[in-house]
This record gives structure tokens, C-alpha cells and sequence, in this order.
């Protein structure tokens, strides 16, 4: 069996609390393990562990929010506070980097697409030469769910949720 610690059972749980009727809208579900810098790679390693328990811990939430019927109204959006840099480091790693990925599924969603401007991986196209460029600030996608699909209005998103963000216009997710 696959190691994946309360990850899984929590998001088991977050299901029945966001499937009740009475229950919560919103969840957040923290998952570590992501911050390693060797044998990245590996079959046993720690960011493949990572990516395992990930897969079943959104398997689990999609599963017990199907069965209870509100996974056709749900967003769930998968992110990181870091990227990683695009070269393999000499432990077989990568270390810390500005850009990343974003993931959004859901019922709700419109899925299928990338939305983002792909300046590729070359070293010319990176970062200082070193790292993914970012193209898509992650306020904006968001601003994108929040006030798609939680009807939160735009002024306070600029002005409280995010704070100084007006420029940053939302990101369209939804179906």
C-alpha cells in the first residue's frame, strides 16, 4: 500500500463537510513533503510520495463529493507557495524557483486547457537564466475562482482579499 499519512483521510472528511447541506463552502488542505532537493525522480522518493498522495487525496475528495452529489458544483484548486528551478541539480533534485503551476478540477470547471503564455524552458526564455518565468500572477486565477464561483465582488477582492491587486484582472476558470 501507498504511504500517504492524514493526507488521504482528511480529504476523505473534507468531502463530508463540504458535501452536508449545513457545512462549509470553502476548504483548505495543506500538503507537505514538496521541499526536497534530491532524487527527485526516484520511484520511492519524496517528491514521488508527494505526487501519490496528492493523487489519492484528490481521488478521495472527488469520490466522496460524487456520492454525495455536489462534485458537479466544485472547484478545487492545487498550488504551491514556491517553484522550483527548471535544471537538475548534482543530487538529482532541483532547487528553489519562481515560477510554478497551478492545477484547477472540479465539476464546475471548464477543464482540458492550459492558460498560461509558455515562454518555454529554453535558458534564454528562463528567469535570470535559472528558473520557469512566471507569466500568470496566481492572484489572478484566484480572483478568477473567488469571483466566478463564490460570487465574491470585485472591489473587495481588489481592496481586501488581496490587497493592492487592482491591476491584476481575474483569470476565467469556470464552465
Amino acid at each position: 500500500g501507498r504511504r500517504t499519512g492524514p493526507f488521504v483521510p482528511l480529504a476523505r472528511r473534507a468531502a463530508e463537510f463540504l458535501s452536508s447541506p449545513t457545512g462549509p463552502r470553502v476548504a483548505v488542505l495543506e500538503l507537505g513533503g514538496w521541499d526536497s532537493h534530491a532524487n527527485e525522480a526516484a520511484p520511492n522518493g519524496a517528491t514521488t510520495q508527494a505526487l501519490r498522495t496528492l493523487d489519492a487525496g484528490l481521488a478521495a475528495l472527488s469520490e466522496g463529493m460524487t456520492t454525495a452529489g455536489p462534485w458537479r458544483d466544485t472547484v478545487v484548486v492545487v498550488a504551491s507557495e514556491f517553484g522550483r528551478e527548471v535544471a537538475i541539480n548534482g543530487t538529482q533534485g532541483s532547487d528553489h524557483g519562481t515560477g510554478g503551476a497551478a492545477f484547477v478540477l472540479g465539476g464546475a470547471i471548464r477543464g482540458g486547457r492550459v492558460l498560461a503564455d509558455w515562454p518555454g524552458l529554453a535558458k534564454a526564455n528562463r528567469f535570470e537564466g535559472r528558473d520557469l518565468r512566471i507569466t500568470t500572477d496566481l492572484r489572478a486565477l484566484l480572483k478568477g475562482v473567488l469571483g466566478e464561483h463564490l460570487q465574491v465582488a470585485s472591489a473587495r477582492l481588489d481592496s481586501e482579499v488581496f490587497p493592492g491587486s487592482a491591476g491584476v484582472r481575474p483569470l476565467g476558470v469556470r464552465a
